[in-house]
């Protein structure tokens, strides 16, 4: 994984231990933990509004992109937003989004620094409505897009937990299993900062990070 994100994908590695490695990835980092069992996941990059061919072009040049139907960009009309999915090398589905309705146009050739942070992680469960009414009542974050039958998206465009019923719904666009690992993830969200946990299919708050 250093060398897929580190050396493959040329993101800056802050952070190293034994155990551990930190990358910065614009305005985010992501802490990779080593576990002796895991199991894959999905998460998401935003990146800039205009950018999703030169991105596409980037990227093929370092992984294989996960097609739907044939095509290598996905377009979501109900979300005014297109995405590219790929593994990387804990086959974790990594997802690239470029939204139309941000302000985060660039111009010039793509690269590693055009990644402009974490915008989405995977949480999948197996009562949305019971993680929704507790992400909500942390952190007053909203319903973004879906329902509570097997796909929610809460949050805003900036960012989104992508809470899916495991039992009914598997991860787009490969199919695979929608498993529900542990993660930590702090954000802001109306000017405060939370720290919460996804631990056995549950959320809490936590004071101490990873």
């Amino acid at each position: 994984m250093i060398a897929f994100y580190g050396d493959l994908m040329g993101l800056d590695l802050v952070k190293r231990s034994t155990d551990s490695a930190a990358f910065k990835i614009g305005k985010s980092i992501l802490k990779l933990v080593e576990r002796k069992q895991f199991t894959p996941y999905h998460f998401a990059f935003e990146i800039p509004c205009n950018q999703e061919v030169e991105a596409l072009e980037w990227l093929k040049d370092r992984v294989d992109i996960l097609k739907d139907g044939g095509e290598e960009i996905q377009d979501f009309d109900f979300w005014n937003a297109r995405a590219i999915y790929f593994y990387d090398s804990d086959n974790n589905i990594v997802e690239f989004i470029a939204r139309k309705n941000l302000n985060n146009e660039r111009q010039g050739d793509f690269n590693t620094k055009s990644i402009l942070g974490i915008c989405e992680i995977g949480m999948p469960v197996q009562d949305i409505q019971q993680t929704f009414n507790t992400l909500t009542e942390i952190s007053n974050l909203r319903q973004f897009s879906g329902g509570m039958d097997s796909f929610c998206a809460i949050g805003d465009e900036h960012g989104l937990f992508i809470c899916i019923n495991k039992n009914v719904k598997d991860w787009f666009p490969t199919g695979d299993e929608a498993y529900a690992s542990d993660f930590e993830i702090v954000f802001e969200h109306q000017q405060e900062q939370f720290n919460l946990a996804f631990i056995n299919q549950q959320l809490r708050p936590v004071v101490e990070s990873l």
